[in-house]
């Protein structure tokens, strides 16, 4: 019988839904230096003057004088005596051991010569050497490895109809058609209806989607948000292509600062400039209540370093915030607000399986309860009283 692996007297299940990022913020920078020689590696690719991390942190003796420091340098260098050399200096001739930089193999010569065996069972193996063309391909399809089959021999098996004849792996090559389809409606929605419910806070009303809708005037905008700013139901609300501008987009950072209850909030492609794109992101922290925030394609395509830095600041204050469509182009500012959203996404995960585990207690300890009585029948039956009108609040409710 073998015993689980402890780590500190704990098992190593109990440590899967630490935070690893909270745990290293409440480090000290010394602790961090302590921890990091531990962990890191040497790099045997690198001289070895360029692997020693650095240890000269002293506190200063007094204020930095810069020309003073410079003549003592100097005054320095004039009254120290040159260290006389063991081997004289001759051109061209090396004195000492030159370093050389070990050879490193060729990985990916060395993955194609390594052949990885799969043990699929005699059953499988039998089955894939002795399957038809025709099957190959339907079971290419099924896995969805559309690289091995054009179009046509993608739909035939999907429909059931058997391969096109001349089309198997060592038919001619033929060029397709590709599918005409129509082109999508234009959008229907009814601007004014629309207004009207979200001013009434209509609770069937989730999702409001204005996209490609032309000619939208500011006014019909400031109605929605105000009538945005007193909802309490609406979840959804995508303005794509319809034209905003600054002076409306403003007035939606407005209303975001006051709704609650929206989640998804869409403004891509229109005509709003890199300041006011921070201060909708700077909106969204008021309530914390979305979810997702897309406004890529605006007038300016490129954002610049301070707008992003920015952005990225009011993205790392955000705890709700999952998803961000909007294109970075530096690197920092990209990589900073991938990791914060990938650190918001896996709370989120943690507080489910908390939250999972915790019913299941619950559900295990009522169960207990309740089998614990006379009869298995309800607690207050056991005791001689009568059941009591279910409450309002946990009755069941008939839903559309």
């Amino acid at each position: 019988m073998t015993t689980a692996a402890k780590l500190y007297g704990k098992d190593l299940s109990e440590y899967d839904d630490v935070d690893v990022d909270e745990l290293l913020a409440q480090l000290t920078p010394e602790e961090i230096n302590i921890l990091a020689k531990e962990v890191d590696p040497d790099d045997s690719f690198m001289p070895p003057s360029q692997r020693c991390s650095y240890e000269c942190d002293k506190t200063p003796t007094g204020p930095l004088n810069r020309k003073k420091l410079i003549e003592h340098i100097n005054k320095q260098a004039l009254e120290t005596p040159d260290i006389p050399e063991l081997k004289p200096y001759v051109p061209g001739v090396i004195r000492g051991k030159k370093w050389v930089p070990p050879v490193r193999e060729n990985l990916k010569e060395k993955e194609a010569d390594e052949q990885i065996a799969i043990d699929l069972g005699d059953e499988y193996e039998q089955a894939l050497t002795n399957a038809s063309e025709d099957e190959i391909i339907d079971l290419a399809a099924i896995l969805g490895f559309h690289s091995m089959m054009n179009q046509d021999q993608y739909h035939a098996s999907l429909l059931n109809s058997g391969q096109p004849v001349g089309l198997g792996w060592d038919g001619v090559t033929k060029a397709s058609q590709p599918k005409v389809y129509p082109m999508e409606p234009p959008n229907d929605t009814d601007v004014d209806e629309t207004i009207k419910r979200v001013r009434e806070d209509d609770h069937s009303l989730l999702d409001v989607n204005w996209n490609n809708i032309k000619n939208i005037s500011d006014e019909k905008f400031f109605q929605l948000f105000e009538a945005l700013e007193s909802n309490t139901h609406l979840e959804t609300l995508s303005l794509t292509n319809t034209g905003l501008t600054d002076k409306t987009a403003q007035r939606l950072a407005e209303a975001m600062e006051k709704n609650s209850t929206l989640r998804v909030l869409n403004v891509e492609t229109n005509f709003i400039s890199p300041p006011v794109i921070v201060k909708l992101v700077r909106a969204l922290l008021k309530t914390k209540s979305i979810e997702e925030f897309r406004c890529s394609n605006q007038r300016s395509q490129v954002l610049g370093n301070k707008i992003e830095m920015e952005i990225t600041q009011l993205v790392e204050q955000n705890p709700t915030l999952l998803r961000l469509g909007l294109h970075l182009e530096f690197n920092d500012a990209r990589h900073r607000v991938a990791a914060h959203l990938q650190r918001n996404i896996d709370r989120i995960c943690r507080l489910e399986v908390l939250l999972r585990k915790q019913k299941e207690l619950e559900a295990a300890s009522l169960g207990g309860n309740v089998g614990g009585f006379i009869g298995g029948g309800a607690p207050g039956a056991a005791l001689g009283v009568a059941p009591g009108p279910v409450s309002p609040a946990v009755a069941p409710t008939d839903r559309a």
